[in-house]
């Protein structure tokens, strides 16, 4: 039996690098509460997903982490500071890798730097290194329309490190890739989140991703979101592809599954 737990109460903890304190938001003053009271924490070095039909929310509390939108009551605290100014803050990987085509990889990569001012300052040979762990290397003066999907989002997962941030958003980042693409992508990420260190917050609607790669999962189950739905996932690391066979794994994506169903069904009726 899977046990769900409501997430977390908030409160200011130096160990808690991302806090949703009593967030209330609306897309308008006229329009429907998307969050109503949310509380929940992220821990430093975590890797915590959040899954949800589609609709259900799950880009709004991506919006309001970034600063793109603020809450309409309530604080978003982020690394034990309450600001409207996180916009640049944060670590942000979309779906789409949106790296410029008339840039190389190099330049691309250190996009982040120079909107910063920090071009001059930062060793090429620091860049040049991380270009080696991330498979990059040889492609330093390659231009994006000559890379593969993969490459594509190593490029545009370096380039959010390159952000500084220790708390990384990654937005469903494989969802564009083949299957055994994915895979391995889901793999590398596990490697790569192992030795940067960063704490991840990822969107996905896959089930296996999230129980592959989370400490921790967030599950939506209700409109509006006043609670999400916390699942620790009993998976000792390191992780491989094979381990989601395991029985108790099977057990638990078949729950994680009908939530999110039982969620669906109830929108429908």
């Amino acid at each position: 039996m899977v046990f769900f737990v409501k997430g977390r109460d908030t409160a200011i903890d130096k160990h808690n690098v991302l806090q949703f304190a009593k967030v209330d938001f609306q897309y308008g003053k006229n329009s429907s509460l998307v969050l109503e009271g949310l509380n929940f924490t992220i821990t430093d070095g975590e890797f915590v997903s959040i899954i949800g039909p589609s609709g259900s929310g799950k880009s709004t509390i991506f919006r309001l982490i970034t600063g793109l939108d603020n809450p309409t009551a309530g604080n978003v605290i982020i690394n034990g500071t309450i600001s409207n100014k996180r916009l640049g803050t944060i670590g942000y990987m979309p779906q789409q890798d949106l790296l410029l085509p008339w840039r190389t990889v190099l330049e691309n990569v250190t996009l982040p730097l120079e909107i910063k001012g920090k071009n001059r300052n930062v060793p090429k040979d620091q860049v040049f290194t991380l270009l080696y762990e991330f498979g990059l290397k040889g492609f330093e003066h390659v231009f994006p329309t000559k890379l593969s999907g993969g490459m594509k989002q190593r490029v545009s997962f370096l380039r959010t490190i390159l952000t500084g941030s220790n708390i990384l958003l990654l937005d469903e980042p494989f969802s564009a890739l083949d299957a055994i693409t994915r895979l391995s992508m889901q793999e590398w990420l596990l490697e790569m989140w192992g030795k940067l260190q960063k704490t991840i917050l990822f969107i996905t609607h896959d089930v296996d991703e999230a129980l592959l790669l989370s400490d921790r999962i967030l599950v939506i189950t209700e409109n509006p979101i006043a609670n999400l739905k916390e699942l620790i996932v009993p998976l000792p690391r390191p992780r491989r592809i094979r381990d989601l066979a395991k029985p108790d794994l099977v057990k638990i994506k078949e729950q994680l599954i009908e939530q999110l169903r039982m969620k669906v069904n109830h929108e429908i009726t």
